[in-house]
């Protein structure tokens, strides 16, 4: 065993774990899409929204640049992605109406195969026609209970994320 002097061994012990270093980041990749994918695999999700936007939509626009970020992370072909929207949840579909920012959102996401799911008990409630009140609903997006799709979704497997 070689002995060394206190400065020449803090120099070695520091040279040692410069090159243990740039050993690390040579052999760790960047991350890419193809990783990710992989690291995440196949997912369900379903999103529950059942709050006010706020002002400028402000919390309906953070969902959805939370869901676009999922699909961004995992691939829209690895994602089965559903939103459940009940009681003031609603009103982000209401509010798509009138928000161009919101719709493009809404749209962008339908178009990554994003269901979104409408309470039909807020809708009676509320007296509120799909048709005409809220934006791109259809009668097959209106399910019987949004608290109860939630439950249902989540026996089969769905992870549950409230943004």
């Amino acid at each position: 065993m070689i002995r060394r002097g206190n400065a020449t061994a803090g120099l070695f012990m520091a040279f040692a774990l410069a090159l243990m270093a740039v050993g690390l980041f040579a052999v760790t990749p960047m991350t890419s899409l193809a990783q990710a994918s992989e690291r995440y695999g196949k997912q369900k999700v379903v999103y529950h929204i059942n709050y006010n936007g706020g002002e400028k939509n402000k919390r309906y626009r953070g969902a959805m640049r939370n869901i676009q970020n999922h699909i961004n992370a995992v691939g829209a072909d690895n994602m089965d992605i559903k939103v459940v929207l009940h009681g003031n949840g609603v009103n982000l579909l209401k509010e798509a109406l009138k928000d161009d920012g919101l719709k493009t959102r809404v749209t962008a996401l339908k178009s990554q195969n994003v269901a979104f799911l409408v309470c039909a008990n807020t809708l009676r409630g509320r007296k509120i026609d799909y048709e005409k009140d809220l934006f791109d609903v259809f009668k097959e997006d209106i399910v019987p209970s949004g608290v109860a799709e939630l439950g249902r979704l989540q026996l089969m497997g769905y992870a549950y994320i409230k943004p």
